[in-house]
């Protein structure tokens, strides 16, 4: 597997536009090999079933970063407490703050103000509804599962599939609210409005803001530099799928209303995966980059701050490897240069699930090159988190291994679980 990896794609370019290359075919040539074909894994914890989504945030205020994950064939939200240094090989220390159905999504969110991080999950299948894991306010019992409360979020209960949310202060007004995005029948992309008293679950209200089909990553993001955050999103099926972003009226009673969509890029029959916002081009505006499902990862390069465009190249998938599922910007080989870090479904036969395309030569005309970072064990790949978790000056790698599905089914092979791949460079 390493020998055709180490034959790069180097690419034929045929387009140049505000000096980032396109690709249009692949030439061969040679560049080094990585060692091993792989990063180091270390596990965080493979005791359950269908891990899928982590999030970061530092959960116990000893300043380094924690991790939350729903696993949801095993119906348990986790949370895991960075060790430490000496601990960050073996599997770290661990508690479930509580146990819902169909867990897609997990997140840190101080809900309540009281200064502990409480978690808040997205349910899809049969259970169709939001919860609030409330931590407890002493933090010596954190890694009890008994000092944690589960409650149903009620105006998200049985409304849709929820897959992704994040905590954004909205209308000015009361607690930070939850935006929020499902899939399939109802779909929605809307913000669940705090009450002036967030633990009154019930007094949450819903408002809608754009009709979905199947919502993935949300980000939250000042788009047009007003001042206000706006709302970027993946929609990766139905009539309008692919990226999008929606614009914050700032606050009023506005708010409340279907936010003006506009639309990144064509909306077209490609499933528009997990995205990521960077300046890959290095030209002061942020771009958007998504990955498609059995297609390229679409560029959306912007080219115009007031008002927002973008025009839409293509960067190709490499051979033997997966189907993009998710993308990160970042300098991993600490050239100056940013990388692409990418993640996949369906890395069967033998196929990488995790690498990253590397630029080679003097600018970005000069290509991508692809790296392993998993090798060949695991094939389905979800969300990825950069950050340096060793302390040693390089972006390690955060992500899961999720076979839940294929476990129901009677799949016999092993699930890796939330792991983390520990950079080489340094």
């Amino acid at each position: 597997m390493m020998a055709r990896l180490s034959r790069v794609w180097a690419v034929s370019w045929c387009a140049v536009l505000g000096g980032l290359a396109l690709h249009c075919g692949p030439v061969e040539r040679s560049v080094p090999e990585w060692p091993n074909g792989a990063w180091a894994r270390h596990t965080i914890d493979d005791s359950s079933f269908g891990a899928d989504g982590v999030r970061l945030a530092d959960a116990n205020g000893d300043g380094r970063l924690d991790i939350v994950s729903p696993w949801e064939q095993g119906g348990r939200i986790r949370v895991y407490f960075n060790p430490g240094a000496e601990g960050l090989r073996d599997l770290w220390p661990a508690v479930t703050v509580g146990e819902v159905g169909d867990p897609e999504d997990a997140f840190f969110v101080d809900l309540d103000g009281d200064g502990a991080l409480d978690v808040v999950s997205s349910c899809e299948g049969d259970t169709r509804s939001m919860y609030v894991h409330w931590a407890p306010a002493d933090r010596s019992r954190l890694l009890d599962p008994g000092a944690w409360k589960t409650e149903e979020l009620t105006p998200a209960s049985d409304v849709a599939q929820w897959m992704f949310a994040f905590a954004l202060q909205v209308d000015g007004e009361n607690g930070i609210d939850l935006v929020a995005g499902a899939k399939n029948e109802a779909a929605h992309i809307g913000w669940f409005e705090s009450p002036e008293d967030p633990r009154h679950l019930s007094d949450w209200r819903w408002h809608s803001l754009y009709d979905a089909g199947w919502a993935m990553t949300l980000r939250p993001h000042d788009v047009d530099s007003d001042g206000d955050i706006d709302i970027v999103a993946t929609d990766r099926m139905g009539p309008r799928r692919g990226a999008l972003w929606l614009e914050s009226p700032g606050f009023g009673e506005s708010m409340a209303d279907a936010w003006p969509e506009h639309r990144i890029g064509p909306v077209d029959d490609h499933e528009a995966m997990h995205n990521a916002i960077a300046d890959l081009d290095d030209d002061g505006m942020d771009d958007i980059l998504v990955a498609v499902k059995g297609g390229p990862i679409r560029f959306h390069r912007r080219t115009g701050k007031v008002p927002a465009t973008w025009q839409t190249h293509e960067i190709e998938m490499p051979a033997h490897t997966g189907t993009g599922k998710s993308v990160k910007v970042a300098d991993i080989d600490l050239d100056g240069r940013p990388d692409l870090v990418v993640g996949c479904e369906h890395a069967t036969e033998g196929k990488i699930g995790v690498f990253w395309l590397s630029h080679h030569g003097e600018s970005a005309e000069t290509g991508w090159s692809p790296r392993s970072i998993s090798g060949p064990e695991g094939f389905i790949y979800d969300l990825i988190q950069l950050t340096d978790i060793d302390g040693d000056g390089d972006l390690d790698l955060v992500t899961l291994e999720e076979k839940g599905p294929y476990l129901a089914r009677g799949y016999q092979g092993r699930e890796l679980g939330v792991v983390w791949y520990e950079n080489p460079i340094r």
